[in-house]
């Protein structure tokens, strides 16, 4: 039986119109992003199979093409349509850093790197470049895989804060482990880009290691 067979409360789409987006379940969301199911199997029982097959919503978002893809029912229409899905959640993420000062709101920072690096497979090095009232111009990735003084390199991280006229930057990187805690090489390299970029009066504001869903602080750590 198909969802228009259905009671009508019962389908994804007018439940969502009567009882709002959060009464969805993670199958119904699903299901609203594809549109139809396959044959005979609808659109939520489907979304169902394939978080079992994930392991969580997280899991089938964080799939990459080639795994995604190999799942039944999805193909590379439906796996766009849930990187479009993933990447609306970032950028509205990343708006209220662009309309206020990111010191007057470090949970918005920390929900933004979180939602951009938590599910990365390898290490990325980034940097948010701010104006003068530390509103955000410019989120880049500068550098992937191991974060050390032979991966990161100051002379780039400087040249990119010069083309965007940065005044003050914050950097962040994830850890693939899931585990939030700054290694010394960390704490080396901060130090390191700290000490250039204060050359050129450009300040580090702070720099968020992103774990499995929390991020620590230098700044909160007293490690600037």
């Amino acid at each position: 039986m198909g969802i228009r067979a259905w009671p009508p409360n019962e389908q994804p789409r007018e439940k969502l119109i009567q009882q709002g987006v959060r009464s969805l379940s993670d199958a119904e969301l699903i299901a609203l992003v594809f549109g139809s199911g396959i044959a005979g199997i609808d659109a939520v029982a489907l979304a169902r199979g394939l978080l079992a097959r994930t392991g969580s919503l997280r899991g089938l978002l964080a799939a990459d093409r080639e795994s995604c893809c190999r799942l039944r029912g999805v193909g590379l229409a439906r796996w766009c349509r849930l990187q479009a899905a993933l990447e609306v959640a970032r950028r509205h993420y990343q708006e209220p850093l662009r309309s206020r000062p990111l010191l007057e709101a470090p949970q918005h920072t920390a929900a933004f790197l979180v939602a951009q690096l938590r599910d990365r497979p390898y290490e990325v090095f980034c940097c948010l470049h701010l104006d003068s009232r530390h509103r955000l111009i410019a989120f880049d990735e500068l550098f992937r895989g191991t974060i050390d003084g032979a991966s990161v390199h100051p002379r780039e991280v400087v040249r990119q804060a010069l083309a965007h006229n940065a005044a003050a930057v914050i950097f962040a990187h994830n850890h693939p482990s899931g585990i939030a805690e700054a290694s010394q090489a960390d704490e080396l390299i901060t130090r390191r880009l700290r000490d250039a970029l204060a050359l050129l009066d450009i300040r580090v504001l702070d720099h968020f290691i992103v774990g499995d869903g929390a991020c620590l602080s230098f700044a909160e750590r007293g490690l600037l």
